[in-house]
């Protein structure tokens, strides 16, 4: 990558990572003393809830944001008309959630979930105001001002959140702060960003954003229904309490695959489409962008794998081992998620949006099996055989990906196997240490200082190259920062 581009993702991914660890940090933060108030049932009712959250909130962007940032010469009347666009539907899809209210509720057999329902709808319509917003963001790189304004409703959402809590609300305090958090960066975005739709309605742009974005809009759908299927599976075959469990156990992974992977995906999508038709040069990118992203996922991932137990029962008690038991295993499938985002965005820089659907219709079959395994076995089975059609994902996203550009899968293997060695060795010694028979604060302090040492020691020993890429660039971040 040439210099400007460098510095350029460079202060993109920090930012982007400053944003999720600090937002998500707070909320993180939040959710472990809510976790002592509230009950597993309630986390599992905010869970049925998020299924048709997510569901309506993909079906509002419709594929727009990605054809927009993608698109290298977007203007006004784009932009307006994506945004008048996400609104109209965001408006039918809030009609749409409180109609199935009632029919929800009875499928689960939970009546609280009629009137929850309803109010988390207005989350659609919020979300719909904020989407042009955060696009416009992402094409340029900013994330320092999408920093402020998650840290800003991250912060207060949690204030909410706990104090409704206190109050002996129940899972309302879960709901208070799902609307605030989202209310509060809608109005900060709009007040920093200070960008306004000029209400103009272009038939020509709808048909040239729809385009591109119908076909990332229906895989958008398939990916999100699949994710949440997971969750109606288990709510509907096991019990609400056991959705909690679940739900809360994946919380903690997706504080570092979902986190990674939505850095990853914002900014180099937006980076690498501006040069899209610089095969060799892209290329390089992705290599680079794919070494020390996957050092990063597979030792966070495999180490919060190993430290599950002692983890949670530290910092949110022991009512939540199951949850712990269900963490240690989707984060080993979950540590393949950003391999996952950079290949399909290697499809979307491309203009392959079409081949991208394909893709998701085709990996959608395969993983009916874990859903099978799910319903007549038992959750353990379903985790283990989402791990099974992860790695068979990778196999079909990888081998269209990189005909585009020339970078196979073997050859991205070759690149990442080093950073697995390091995050295996360091996982089966920290893993060991559970068989000591030490209180868990103590056995979480051994884990960590442990896995820390080995990771450190190895990189060094065989000067990884991706580890010495983190590590310079991290180091200049921060005597920049103390200049």
């Amino acid at each position: 990558m040439s210099e400007s581009l460098k510095k350029k993702t460079v202060r993109g991914t920090f930012w982007s990572a400053v944003d999720s660890v600090s937002s998500q940090g707070v909320t993180f933060l939040v959710g472990l003393v809510l976790a002592r108030l509230l009950t597993p049932h309630e986390y599992g009712l905010i869970g049925y809830i998020m299924i048709l959250v997510a569901v309506f909130n993909s079906i509002v962007d419709s594929g727009f944001s990605n054809a927009l940032i993608r698109k290298k010469d977007a203007g006004e009347t784009d932009y307006s008309t994506a945004f008048i666009f996400n609104l109209a539907v965001s408006l039918v899809m809030v009609a749409a959630m409180i109609l199935v209210a009632g029919p929800f509720s009875r499928f689960f057999k939970e009546p609280q979930l009629v009137p929850l329902v309803r109010v988390m709808s207005v989350i659609v319509v919020i979300n719909a105001l904020a989407l042009i917003q955060r696009t416009r963001l992402v094409k340029s790189v900013d994330f320092k001002t999408q920093t402020k304004a998650s840290l800003t409703s991250s912060v207060a959402s949690g204030a909410v959140g706990l104090a409704m809590a206190f109050c002996g609300l129940g899972v309302w305090s879960l709901v208070g702060q799902q609307i605030s958090r989202q209310l509060i960066n809608t109005v900060c975005l709009w007040i920093l960003n200070k960008w306004k739709p000029t209400w103009q309605f272009s038939w020509s742009s709808f048909r040239e954003l729809f385009g591109f974005g119908w076909k990332l809009l229906v895989s958008g759908l398939i990916d999100t229904v699949w994710k949440e299927i997971y969750q109606l599976v288990i709510g509907k075959c096991y019990s609400t309490s056991t959705l909690g469990q679940y739900t809360r156990g994946k919380q903690f992974s997706d504080i570092f695959s979902s986190n990674m992977t939505s850095i990853v995906q914002r900014v180099s999508y937006p980076v690498l489409s501006s040069i899209q038709d610089e095969r060799e040069r892209m290329k390089e990118g992705y290599r680079k962008i794919i070494r020390t992203t996957m050092l990063a996922s597979f030792v966070l991932l495999f180490g919060l794998s190993a430290v599950a137990e002692s983890l949670l029962t530290v910092l949110i008690g022991p009512q939540w081992k199951e949850a712990a038991h269900y963490l240690q295993i989707i984060c080993f499938a979950a540590s393949l998620y950003p391999l996952h985002a950079i290949n399909l965005n290697m499809l979307q820089v491309q203009g392959r949006s079409d081949l991208f659907l394909k893709l998701e219709i085709v990996k959608k079959i395969i993983a009916v099996g874990p859903l099978l395994l799910g319903i007549f076995l038992s959750i353990e089975w379903m985790l283990w055989g989402s791990l099974v059609t992860g790695i068979i994902a990778y196999w079909l996203n990888s081998r269209y990906s990189g005909k585009l550009i020339g970078y196979s899968m073997w050859a991205q293997i070759r690149d990442i196997l080093p950073s697995f060695g390091v995050a295996a060795v360091m996982f089966a010694c920290v893993f060991a240490l559970a068989l000591l028979d030490l209180r868990p604060v103590w056995m979480l302090l051994a884990q960590l200082f442990t896995g820390a040492a080995i990771v450190t020691g190895l990189c060094e020993a065989f000067r990884l190259p991706e580890y010495i890429e983190i590590r310079d660039t991290v180091l200049g971040v921060l005597r920049k920062s103390k200049k």
